[in-house]
């Protein structure tokens, strides 16, 4: 028998496990309650000793509570690795894997590889999530077993202040096909991170994440949609992205370039393509956001990289005038979009120079 911690809101009280042949339930809890499938949660957790017990103290005060939770060491140097055992002595939902160093895909891999539920969730360590997102998930999912359920999210910066949105959180349930949702994805309104979703192990099959590759979750959401009958978006803030410097796509300093930059313009070639053969009204959306991810790339890009013997700028700079007409009659691009877009096209060193100018006086001002 065992008993999950205090909430983290600090509520006096233990909830109560008993044991029965269908394994452990809440005392009080309901037959169909008791009969709900299992939930695998896998925990990439690498170097994270800090943030990784709020983590998982999240995981563990689930209202749903037919979980086991995997928490994947990936090689970690700094005690993570002995913690996750200390967590796992205290829940026997909680699992520990360890393996040599090899990144966030690898790590969610072996948890896939390891898992037992019938449905799987990822939660990155330095995250946290809210006590009913795993209720609300698979009660969204409960006769759609060939589709993607997902809360929304937001951001919360290391003071615990709230940051800008990423993704709008929609005012009612909504379902997108899997075209649909893609679309929603090209122009950069949906949401392709798997830790705000459950999806059903069938659906995975044999697909993985990507290894040695930044923003993952985009290139296996690519290859799902095309297994699935789409995405159910929930109108509820389940999950709660940590913006802790340091991280992999995260850093600030000056002469920094994050490799998920390249790995973005890689992703949209990679839509492109698909859109063409599999998706032919969304090519201009696909266009759309090939341009934009090249515009993210050259306004990151540290000036001296942009060299002639740099071939990933030169396929850049290629595309950018192979696309100026694309550029100019795009109905979803901005204004100001299309004002850097053209400008770099003509001048990308100038303009460079100019926006960086811009971003430090801005600074100041701030």
């Amino acid at each position: 028998m065992f008993c999950p911690q205090k909430d983290l809101a600090g509520n006096k009280g233990q909830t109560v496990w008993v044991q029965n042949a269908g394994g452990y339930m809440e005392a009080g809890e309901s037959r169909e309650e008791m009969q709900m499938p299992l939930i695998s949660v896998i925990v990439p957790a690498y170097n994270i000793i800090d943030y990784l017990p709020r983590c998982v103290a999240s995981l563990r005060r689930q209202t749903y509570s037919n979980l086991e939770i995997l928490l994947v060491d990936d090689g970690s140097t700094d005690g993570t690795g002995q913690l996750c055992h200390r967590l796992a002595a205290e829940d026997e939902r909680i699992r520990v894997l360890h393996k040599e160093n090899g990144g966030t895909s690898s790590a969610r891999n072996m948890g896939i590889e390891k898992a037992r539920g019938e449905f799987l969730g990822f939660v990155d360590s330095d995250d946290y999530v809210e006590p009913d997102m795993y209720m609300r998930l698979y009660r969204a999912m409960t006769g759609r077993e060939n589709w993607l359920v997902q809360v929304g999210r937001d951001e919360v910066d290391e003071q615990g202040g709230p940051l800008p949105s990423i993704c709008e959180i929609p005012e009612r349930e909504r379902r997108f096909s899997a075209e649909a949702f893609l679309r929603e994805l090209l122009l950069h309104r949906g949401d392709c991170s798997f830790c705000t979703k459950l999806v059903p192990r069938g659906l995975l099959g044999a697909e993985r994440f990507p290894e040695k590759q930044l923003n993952e979750d985009f290139h296996l959401m690519i290859r799902l949609l095309q297994r699935s009958e789409g995405v159910v978006s929930l109108p509820v803030c389940g999950y709660h992205v940590f913006y802790r410097l340091g991280s992999n796509t995260r850093k600030k300093q000056e002469n920094d370039f994050s490799r998920v930059f390249s790995d973005n313009v890689s992703n949209a070639d990679l839509v492109l393509t698909l859109a063409e053969a599999k998706y032919p009204s969304l090519q201009s959306v696909a266009v759309r956001f090939g341009l934009y991810q090249r515009l993210d790339y050259l306004l990151h890009i540290p000036i001296p990289q942009m060299r002639h013997d740099n071939e990933r700028y030169r396929e850049i700079m290629r595309f950018l005038r192979g696309h100026l007409w694309d550029t100019v009659r795009s109905p979803y691009l901005t204004v100001k979009n299309k004002i850097y877009l053209l400008a770099l096209t003509a001048a990308p060193g100038t303009v460079r120079r100019l926006h960086r100018l811009g971003m430090k006086a801005r600074k100041k001002i701030s």
